[in-house]
């Protein structure tokens, strides 16, 4: 069977590069809510690859004798490659994004690996969030500028909505960059390989959904003082908004600052 055609609508590039693929199928490792495989008797981490298209990093982490792997395709020309070339892949022909993962892993942790498409990368994180109580750990390639936003920290002008809601749950590693030329096609921008590592943080302490409601708001002017954002949450001249947090801007605050600044709001709007 010859090569897969990149499709264009699908955000297909695919990596060329093998020792670059080996790095990536490297950032799998035991993580919160992991045990240390025992292999003696049979036992493996649980992994799920979004999008394998022609197996160039399937084949590393196949090799794995600690991962339990299976994959999920949505292209069916790479689904028919990866069934010629790697039988022996549990593989999932489907669309990531719209497929209940509990189906596919009933019970237990799993981890989350793949050379995300560029056009879809940020759905999948928020579909990671939604399993943030079973997925400890989450690696991968995408858009360099997508990896620098979730990895910035505050005050940084990347830092923002995926920045704060993915901290409030992981802890995110930019681990290296990846130039175009080791693409087929080359995109136009570089790339990045991440880790996202589950921290100690079982609930936020706060209303979640309102959580991220103040989140999204806020920075929906980022370069305005909060006052003017989030009176919309509770209503214009509310004294709430006379508080001294409010004169900043929202990639100048923590993830602890969001939680106790939903507490404040969630107390406004309950009066």
């Amino acid at each position: 069977m010859q090569a897969v055609r990149a499709k264009k609508f699908l955000g297909q590039h695919f990596l060329t590069d093998l020792s670059i693929a080996q790095r990536i199928a490297d950032t799998i490792t035991l993580a919160n809510g992991l045990r240390t495989p025992d292999i003696t008797n049979g036992e493996r981490i649980p992994v799920l690859e979004i999008g394998p298209g022609m197996g160039v990093l399937t084949q590393y982490l196949l090799k794995n004798p600690n991962i339990q792997l299976t994959a999920i395709e949505i292209d069916r020309e790479s689904v028919a490659y990866l069934r010629e070339w790697y039988p022996e892949l549990k593989l999932i022909e489907g669309d990531f994004l719209k497929i209940d993962l509990s189906t596919i892993f009933p019970m237990g942790p799993f981890c989350v690996i793949g050379n995300y498409p560029y056009n879809i990368s940020s759905q999948i994180f928020f579909k990671v969030l939604e399993y943030k109580d079973r997925i400890p750990l989450c690696s991968g390639m995408i858009q360099k500028e997508v990896a620098q936003r979730l990895a910035a920290h505050p005050g940084n002008k990347d830092y923002g909505i995926l920045s704060v809601l993915l901290q409030a749950y992981y802890d995110i590693e930019y681990l290296f960059t990846v130039g175009s030329h080791v693409f087929s096609p080359p995109p136009k921008v570089e790339s990045a390989v991440i880790r996202l590592t589950r921290n100690n943080r079982e609930r936020l302490g706060c209303d979640e959904r309102l959580f991220k409601t103040v989140v999204k708001t806020a920075f929906n002017q980022r370069r305005k003082q909060m006052r003017n954002s989030l009176q919309q949450l509770v209503g214009k001249g509310h004294p709430l908004l006379q508080e001294n947090i409010f004169t900043k801007r929202p990639e100048q605050l923590h993830v602890e600052e969001f939680i106790d600044l939903t507490n404040r709001i969630a107390e406004a709007i309950a009066k």
